[in-house]
């Protein structure tokens, strides 16, 4: 005798995908899927199905993911499966706040995996859990909205693209910034005030007045006299920490924050 029969929505404006994803569930008789939706239609049919578990695209054209799960906030929420193409940086969020999720292309075993785990989480009480934590998902996305996720550098016959999240420290050359990425150094006409206010304080630090540091690559701190300290990051660079910023600087790593 079965346990319980969980309800599933796909949502994606791709048919192919959701076919997909439709071809993949057949295979479980403990489901059924109660409704399909691309992004504009995905409220309604979420809110009318009473799913257990959403497996949702995040990159859709009219209303992505993310404004799918504001809308539906805050009436009580599925088990969310993500289906994306995101970076790196995304899915380290949603493992933060764990919700799972699929990243395209996705093969049968992985999708076998997320399915279990999404029954599982369907099966215990853990609706006002789960509602918080992908609450804490929207909020950190809309932390990250705020702040730059990427430059544009102006050479003399191109433009190259630097991601943030590729960042490892920026420093100070007149009007000048220097972005160090990847073992790469790309100049930028800008000055260390203005870089400031477009990064995330959560991720990036300055350490001193020529120097922001991504906290994400320091890999050891070195005590020096009075106060100071010196920092070395997983590429090897050496930053000295002022010793007036070393309080500031060691609460990002004592106080919990949402990752990403």
């Amino acid at each position: 005798m079965r346990e319980r029969v969980y309800r599933v929505v796909i949502v994606d404006d791709e048919p192919l995908a959701r076919d997909s994803v439709r071809h993949l569930l057949a295979r479980d008789p403990d489901v059924v899927v109660v409704g399909e939706a691309s992004g504009p239609d995905a409220v309604d049919v979420i809110r009318r199905a009473q799913a257990d578990i959403l497996f949702l695209d995040i990159q859709m054209p009219e209303l992505d993911g993310f404004e799918v799960l504001a809308r539906l906030a805050p009436a009580p929420l599925p088990v969310v499966v993500f289906v994306t193409a995101f970076d790196r940086y995304a899915l380290r969020a949603f493992d933060v706040n764990a919700v799972d999720y699929l990243l395209k292309p996705f093969d049968d075993d992985r999708f076998a995996k997320a399915l279990a785990r999404a029954k599982e989480l369907a099966r215990t009480p853990a609706g006002g859990d789960l509602a918080r934590q992908i609450g804490e998902l929207l909020a950190d996305r809309g932390r990250r909205e705020r702040y730059a996720q990427r430059f544009m550098v102006r050479s003399r016959d191109r433009t190259i693209v630097v991601s943030v999240e590729d960042l490892d420290w920026i420093e100070a050359a007149d009007y000048y910034v220097s972005l160090h990425a990847g073992g790469k150094t790309h100049l930028m006409r800008q000055t260390m005030a203005e870089l400031e206010e477009k990064l995330d304080p959560a991720r990036f630090f300055r350490v001193h007045r020529s120097a922001i540091v991504n906290v994400e690559r320091v890999r050891e701190v070195h005590p020096l006299f009075r106060g100071d300290c010196m920092l070395i990051l997983n590429d090897g660079t050496r930053l000295k920490l002022s010793r007036t910023r070393r309080a500031e600087f060691e609460q990002l790593f004592d106080a919990p924050r949402a990752r990403g």
